[in-house]
């Protein structure tokens, strides 16, 4: 059964013992007070109406935890029995009142303990004075302020204990949110890092998975025409596989780590790799002309970090997707933000990007060029091939590259263009300009093409 005053379960036989330990004990010093007499020295035994005072009010404290405002009651009328039962008034007497006062106390609220039981000690004074008025002595008063007080400082003792219990159910709640929270908190993080970590693995073997399909497509245009090309695009392909499982392998075995990473291997790539991406797309076939609009930047490795992969994602899918052997890069710098446009003519399989791919990686790419005649073939062999693609299950390129821009406080979007092709357009803040030489700390990317710069 529950314990309406320690507000949890409690064994039914443990309940019990405690209330028939509680109600004799009571009863005991009840029928002690009862043998008690002014004048004699020696102990008799209790009167008759001792026993009626002390089983009566005895009998009501189990219902002390359901009624406590009863039981405060019938144990204070019994109390008041006592002078004209001509029994002595003494706190041994009256100790039912003082159980019934405390359980009161801990279960009621302030002001009604406060109205409650003065009014029982009064009680309690006032029928002793009625029955001995104009007979109290000085050690008659003495005795009745010591039964006065005895349901008083019960019920400060019972109010003390019911904050109390309040402030551990308080703790223990608190306690039990906060679990909650680290609970919901671990769940997000485990989901965020699972997104990471698929983003991650994603970035750095997406790129080169493509333009080894790439590679390996223009191999297979060439086998018969061009064997020379051939075996550069085989060697090129070779290369381009090897990167992607040393990638792999090195983010496999970081995730495989008990500890933290004492340093990356190699700093994150951003726009000062720019010029080795295009290179690595135009050894697959693809040419890329790069426009700068404005005074490059400098930026933090986050925002670095976005740019690079927003561009290296955009110029995947143009190599799966459009059927084009062309795609032109725009980046304009402004006072508070840089725009990021990838756009092509092309009129392959555009629908499969306007679902969504996987954010692509970093790839320097290796190995010596197809040549500018592979552009034509690129062209031809993937329209094919971005046909056979289209027909895969969407992947989550635009949904990651929108998340990398909306992390950094930016804006993507991407879609078709009126005059044919596909478009991604991307909005990043940028940090305020620190100094003059703010353009020096990026005039490497802008050695992949000057305004109007076409390779």
């Amino acid at each position: 059964m529950t314990d309406p005053g320690g507000g949890g379960a409690r064994p039914h036989g443990r309940w019990w013992s405690r209330e028939a330990a509680v109600t004799a004990v009571t009863f005991v010093l009840c029928l002690f007070g009862g043998a008690l007499t002014v004048d004699d020295r020696s102990l008799s035994p209790p009167p008759a109406a001792a026993y009626l005072i002390a089983v009566v009010s005895c009998a009501v404290l189990p219902a002390r935890h359901r009624a406590p405002l009863a039981t405060v009651a019938v144990t204070t009328a019994c109390g008041m029995l006592v002078p004209p039962l001509h029994l002595l008034v003494s706190p041994l007497i009256v100790a039912p009142v003082v159980v019934a006062a405390y359980a009161f106390a801990v279960r009621a609220d302030r002001r009604a303990a406060s109205a409650v039981l003065p009014a029982s000690a009064a009680l309690l004074v006032a029928s002793e004075v009625v029955v001995a008025y104009g007979t109290v002595s000085w050690q008659d008063a003495s005795r009745m302020a010591a039964v006065a007080a005895f349901p008083l400082v019960a019920g400060i003792l019972g109010h003390s204990t019911q904050n109390r219990r309040a402030y551990l159910a308080a703790m223990e709640e608190r306690a039990r949110r906060a679990e909650e929270s680290r609970d919901a908190e671990a769940r997000r993080r485990v989901a965020e890092e699972r997104v990471r970590i698929a983003r991650e693995l994603h970035d750095l073997v997406a790129h080169q998975i493509t333009l080894a399909n790439a590679q390996a497509t223009v191999a297979a245009h060439l086998f018969d025409v061009r064997p020379e090309q051939t075996r550069t695009s085989l060697r090129e392909l070779v290369e381009t596989t090897g990167d992607a499982l040393d990638g792999l392998r090195a983010t496999v075995g970081l995730l495989r780590q008990t500890g933290d990473a004492a340093a990356p291997a190699e700093p994150a790539p951003g726009l000062s790799r720019l010029p080795t991406l295009l290179e690595s797309f135009r050894r697959a076939g693809l040419e890329v002309s790069v426009h700068h609009e404005g005074t490059p930047r400098p930026l933090p490795p986050g925002l670095d970090l976005t740019a690079y992969r927003i561009v290296q994602e955009a110029l995947t899918n143009v190599t799966k997707h459009a059927g084009t052997g062309s795609a032109r890069v725009r980046l304009a710098w402004n006072r508070d933000r840089v725009t990021i446009t990838v756009a092509d003519d092309g009129r392959g399989a555009a629908d499969g990007r306007g679902a969504a791919e996987p954010p692509p990686t970093a790839s320097t790419g290796s190995g010596a060029s197809i040549g500018s005649t592979a552009s034509a073939e690129f062209t031809a062999s993937t329209g094919s091939g971005a046909s056979a693609m289209s027909a895969r299950p969407p992947g989550y390129g635009l949904i990651g590259m929108r998340e990398r821009a909306a992390a950094v406080g930016g804006r993507l979007s991407a879609g078709r263009r009126p005059e044919g092709g596909f478009l991604v357009s991307a909005e990043l803040p940028l940090p305020p300009a620190r100094g003059a030489d703010a353009a020096a700390a990026v005039e490497a990317p802008a050695a992949g093409g000057g305004t109007g710069d076409a390779p």
